[in-house]
C-alpha cells in the first residue's frame, strides 16, 4: 500500500512539474499585445456610433491597450487555467517547493486516511460474538475470531484472550500496554503531516522574503522606485505567500480529519478493552 501511494505521488509530482514547465514556455511565448476580433469590433463599433473615426489604438494608447487585453484574458480563463498562470508568475522555483509540500503531505494524508478506515469494523457485533464464545467456553474460538478480524480493537481483544488464565491485574496491564501500542500506529506519520503544514507557508515567507530582495535589488539598479521596477518582485512575494498559505490550510483539513478517526478508533479501543475485562471477570466468577 505505502509503494503504491509513493509511486502514485512521484508520478503527480512529475506530471504537475512537466505541465507547469510547459505552461511557463507557453506563457512567454504569447505576444504582449494582441486583441481579439469580437474586443475591437465591440470598441469600433462604439466610436462609430459616436461620430469618431479614430481607431482604438490611437484613443487610449498601446500601454492603455495592453493593459486592458491583459485584464479581458484573464477575466475569459477559467480557474485552472489562472492557477497555472499565477503558478508560473510566482516564479517555478520557489512555487514547485510549495507544491511538492502539497503533494507529499496530501500523499501522508491519503495513506492514514486508508488505513484508518480499514481499521474500522462493527465493534458491538464483534464483542457479542467474542462474549458468546467465552460464556460457551470455547476460548481458542473468540481467538480465532479476533485474528479474522481487522484493526485495533480485535488486536487488543486477542491480547487480553492471551492472558484469560492469570489474575485481572494481569489482564488488565497488558491490554492497557498494547493498547498504547495501537495508538501509537495509528498515529503514525502524522508527524510528517504536521511538518508539511508547517513548511507549506515558511516556504511562501521565504519566497516573499526573496522577492522583496528582488524588488530592492532592481531600484538599487535603476535608481528609481517606479511600480513597474518593483512589479515583479513584489508578485513573487506575494503569490508564493498566498499559495503556501492555502496549501497549509488544505492540509490541515486534511489532518483534522484524520485526528479525528484517530480519536473514534481510540474510543472504540477504550470501550471494548472495558467491556472485554468484564466478561472476562463474569466468566471467571
Amino acid at each position: 500500500m505505502k509503494r503504491l501511494i509513493a509511486s502514485l505521488a512521484i508520478t503527480a509530482l512529475t506530471l504537475f512539474s512537466q505541465a507547469t514547465f510547459a505552461q511557463e514556455d507557453s506563457t512567454k511565448a504569447l505576444p504582449k499585445a494582441t486583441t481579439t476580433t469580437t474586443e475591437m469590433t465591440a470598441a469600433d463599433s462604439l466610436l462609430a456610433e459616436a461620430g469618431n473615426a479614430t481607431s482604438v489604438e490611437e484613443m487610449i494608447g498601446e500601454e492603455d491597450m495592453a493593459a486592458l487585453q491583459e485584464m479581458a484574458a484573464t477575466e475569459n480563463m477559467g480557474l485552472h487555467d489562472q492557477l497555472k498562470t499565477k503558478y508560473v508568475e510566482g516564479s517555478a522555483g520557489f512555487m514547485s517547493l510549495v507544491a511538492l509540500a502539497l503533494i507529499l503531505g496530501l500523499t501522508l494524508c491519503i495513506e492514514r486516511i486508508i488505513y484508518l478506515t480499514l481499521s474500522e469494523i462493527n465493534v458491538k457485533k464483534l464483542l457479542r460474538d467474542i462474549e458468546a464464545k467465552v460464556e460457551a467456553g470455547d476460548v481458542e474460538g473468540a481467538k480465532d475470531i479476533c485474528r479474522d478480524t481487522r484493526g485495533p480493537v480485535a488486536s487488543i481483544c486477542y491480547q487480553g484472550l492471551m492472558h484469560i488464565k492469570e489474575d485481572m491485574a494481569t489482564i488488565e496491564r497488558n491490554i492497557v500496554n498494547y493498547g498504547m501500542v495501537q495508538s501509537g500506529l495509528l498515529e503514525k506519520g502524522c508527524s510528517w503531516i504536521r511538518l508539511f503544514i508547517a513548511m507549506a507557508p515558511s516556504l511562501g515567507f521565504l519566497g516573499t522574503v526573496i522577492g522583496m530582495v528582488m524588488a530592492f535589488d532592481q531600484i538599487q539598479e535603476a535608481g528609481d522606485i517606479s511600480p513597474t521596477i518593483v512589479a515583479e518582485g513584489m508578485k513573487v512575494a506575494l503569490i508564493t505567500t498566498i499559495f503556501g498559505i492555502i496549501v497549509a490550510l488544505v492540509l490541515q483539513v486534511f489532518y483534522n480529519y484524520i485526528l479525528s478517526k484517530i480519536e473514534r478508533l481510540t474510543t472504540q479501543m477504550e470501550e471494548s478493552a472495558i467491556t472485554l475485562l468484564d466478561i472476562i471477570m463474569r466468566v471467571k466468577n
